[in-house]
């Protein structure tokens, strides 16, 4: 098992920053070249540059009143949970449609009933 997670190229986890400016502001954010791969792959769905991908993350965090002082491990969960969706089918695996037109509300509903099902399995099962 651990040999598919091993053998993957050593470049995904070497860690890189990127320099972007939000609201005017310099910022440097540093990540793993996996994640940015993802960022650049979401943003790309929605015709946007990874920095305006970000700026928005990062002003739609703010609007919702969410803490973000750590803003890189948003951006990594923001990944993960985009793989996540992909592979519950949540988000179509076509590159080329778009996520901003996607049903959010029923999207988050069916995630957060997923994840309080797995919060509910007993210790050491796994749930389907």
């Amino acid at each position: 098992m651990c040999r598919l997670f091993i053998g993957a190229r050593s470049d995904l986890w070497e860690s890189r920053a990127k320099s972007l400016r939000i609201d005017g502001v310099a910022t440097s954010i540093r990540m793993e070249t996996f994640f940015w791969i993802t960022l650049d792959e979401i943003a790309a769905r929605d015709a946007m540059t990874t920095n305006q991908l970000i700026t928005k993350l990062y002003h739609e965090a703010m609007d919702a009143d969410h803490d973000i002082g750590n803003f890189t491990s948003f951006l990594r969960v923001c990944c993960g949970r985009y793989h996540s969706l992909m592979a519950t089918g949540e988000i179509p695996s076509a590159l080329s449609q778009s996520i901003g037109g996607l049903q959010a509300d029923a999207i988050l509903a069916r995630e957060e009933q997923r994840l309080a099902g797995q919060r509910e399995a007993p210790s050491g099962s796994t749930v389907n």
